[in-house]
C-alpha cells in the first residue's frame, strides 16, 4: 500500500512539475528567434533598404522595405516564430521581382532588435509597421497582409475590419491554445497559454479576399486547425492545398507562386472579388 501511495504522490508531483515547466517556459517554446542582425547584402540591388519602426511603447525596430512601383500593392510580411527576416529572402526576392512593394518588419527580440516577444508586443510591432506604410502614403486598398505560421495570428488581428486588398495566410491555426493542446494532449495546455493569438474569434471580421496556403503533411500546425480557420472565414476565399507539403516547405511546392497568381488576379479585376469558394491545388 505504501508503495502505491508513494507512486501516486510521485506521479502527481511529476505531473505538476510538467505543468509548471510548460507554464513558466512557454514563451521559450513558442518564440525561437535568431537574435543576430540580418544583413541586406545584394538585396540592396533590388531596391530593398533598412528602415526603422518606432512602436507605441518606445522600441526602435529593424525592418526591410522595398517601396512599390507606382500603382502596385505592398505586401506587409509577418514571419513565423523561428529565425529572423533574413531567413525569408527568397520570398522577398520573388515578390519584388513580381513588381510588389514589400515591408518585412522584424519583431522585438528578433534580428538584433530590443525587447522580448509576446502577443501584445508583436501586435505593437505590427501596428508600427502599418503606421509606417500609412505615413508613406500606402492606402489600405493597396495593402496585402501576409502571415506565415505564427505571423498568421498577427495578420488576422491586424486585418480584422479593414478594407485591404488581400490577406494571405501560410500554415495558419485557429489559436495557439488549440495548437498547444494538440501537441500536449495529456495536460490542460490550452488553459496555460499566455499568448493565444486567437485567430478563430477574429477571422469572421475579414473584409478582404483571403488566400490560405496549407500542407497536408504539416506536423506543427495540424491541417484540421487550418481547415477550421478557413471554413470560418467569410467569402471570397481560396485555399492552396498540397497534400505532401509540411510546415516550412510550402514555398518549394509552389506556395509563393500561388500567392503571386492570386494577387495578380485581383489586380486584373479590381472591381471583382477574388474567389467564390474553396479551391484546392494538389501536387
Amino acid at each position: 500500500m505504501r508503495a502505491l501511495i508513494f507512486l501516486a504522490v510521485a506521479s502527481g508531483v511529476a505531473y505538476l512539475a510538467v505543468l509548471g515547466f510548460l507554464y513558466v517556459f512557454q514563451r521559450s517554446l513558442l518564440y525561437v528567434p535568431d537574435r543576430s542582425r540580418p544583413e541586406l547584402g545584394d538585396l540592396t540591388g533590388l531596391g530593398v533598404r533598412e528602415v526603422g519602426l518606432t512602436t507605441s511603447d518606445g522600441l526602435r525596430l529593424l525592418a526591410w522595405y522595398a517601396p512599390p512601383p507606382a500603382g502596385r500593392p505592398v505586401i506587409a510580411y509577418f514571419h513565423g516564430n523561428g529565425g529572423n527576416i533574413g531567413y525569408r529572402t527568397n520570398r522577398l526576392r520573388r515578390f519584388v521581382a513580381a513588381g510588389f512593394g514589400v515591408l518585412m518588419p522584424e519583431y522585438r527580440g528578433y534580428g538584433g532588435n530590443p525587447g522580448s516577444p509576446s502577443e501584445t508586443g508583436l501586435f505593437e510591432d505590427a501596428a508600427a509597421a502599418l503606421a509606417f506604410l500609412r505615413a508613406g502614403g500606402v492606402a489600405d486598398r493597396q495593402l496585402v497582409l501576409y502571415g506565415e505560421s505564427l505571423g498568421s495570428g498577427i495578420a488576422v488581428h491586424m486585418a480584422a475590419g479593414r478594407n485591404l486588398m488581400a490577406v494571405v495566410l501560410e500554415s495558419p491555426y485557429t489559436s495557439i491554445a488549440a495548437a498547444a493542446q494538440y501537441h500536449y494532449p495529456y495536460v490542460p495546455a490550452a488553459y496555460l497559454i499566455k499568448d493565444e493569438y486567437d485567430s478563430l474569434s477574429r477571422i469572421g471580421d475579414l473584409k478582404a479576399p483571403l488566400l490560405v496556403l496549407s500542407g497536408g503533411s504539416d506536423r506543427i500546425v495540424p491541417p484540421h486547425l487550418t481547415r477550421a480557420l478557413f471554413d470560418a472565414a467569410p467569402q471570397p476565399k481560396e485555399v492552396f492545398f498540397v497534400p505532401d507539403a509540411g510546415h516550412v516547405d510550402l514555398d518549394a511546392f509552389g506556395g509563393t507562386e500561388a500567392t503571386v497568381r492570386f494577387l495578380e488576379k485581383l489586380l486584373e479585376a479590381p472591381g471583382q472579388e477574388a474567389g467564390t469558394g474553396r479551391r484546392s491545388v494538389e501536387r
